[in-house]
């Protein structure tokens, strides 16, 4: 299985995930502060800045990209909770 680096500043930790891996999932087994509040993509408390790597993400779905505008998310921003890391080096912080 194909594998990435994903990279929270946060906390200074680097790891290597699974191809399809959702931000969220590893954020919080490592105790990221990226928070959340549904987990569905559409409250916007997941909000993440990407720092490095926008290309080896996922694209957003529809949803997505309405929740990270109607909060005024930048366009280095996604929701952790539905972008997927697919390849490469990922480096984020919390939004």
């Amino acid at each position: 299985m194909a594998t990435a680096k994903l990279t929270f500043t946060d906390v200074a930790l680097t790891v290597n995930v699974p191809s399809g891996t959702r931000i969220i999932e590893i954020s919080e087994k490592i105790g990221s502060g990226i928070t959340y509040g549904c987990r569905e993509g559409e409250c916007g408390t997941c909000i993440t800045h990407i720092i490095e790597g926008q290309d080896n993400l996922s694209d957003p779905s529809a949803l997505e990209l309405r929740v990270l505008k109607d909060n005024l998310a930048g366009r280095n921003d996604r929701l952790a909770c539905q972008c997927q890391v697919l390849e490469g080096t990922v480096k984020v912080r919390p939004g």
